[in-house]
């Protein structure tokens, strides 16, 4: 990845077209908790997003996994996608934005009170 790349994010497009593309190869209630996943975990993402694509690939490698194997989508991810994507992004380190302003705001009445 070149500098460019880095500053326009289009690496991350790029990255972004391809998971897409191997998500339209899943059966269709696949590519329906893939949907769901995929905008309920960007609210984890850092101000690039960069950080969320290897949490992406490693639940579309699930997906694909599961799929293969014919299970069923409910039974990899259960029935609440948004405790799942708390759950996955907890476990990785991933922020939502309330954490960031929580810390930010402790931060500043930190700073007020002297400490």
């Amino acid at each position: 990845m070149n500098l460019w790349e880095k500053i326009t994010g289009s690496d991350m497009t790029k990255e972004m077209k391809a998971f897409d593309a191997r998500a339209k190869k899943l059966p269709a209630d696949y590519q329906a908790a893939w949907g769901e996943l995929n905008a309920n975990l960007w609210s984890y993402s850092s101000f690039s997003g960069r950080n969320l694509m290897p949490i992406l690939d490693g639940v579309l490698g699930l997906l694909e996994e599961s799929a293969a194997d014919g299970q069923r989508v409910q039974e990899v991810l259960g029935d609440d996608i948004k405790g799942f994507c708390a759950a996955l992004a907890g476990e990785e380190g991933a922020k939502s934005y309330r954490d960031k302003w929580r810390e930010q705001l402790n931060q500043n009445v930190a700073k007020k009170l002297g400490k």
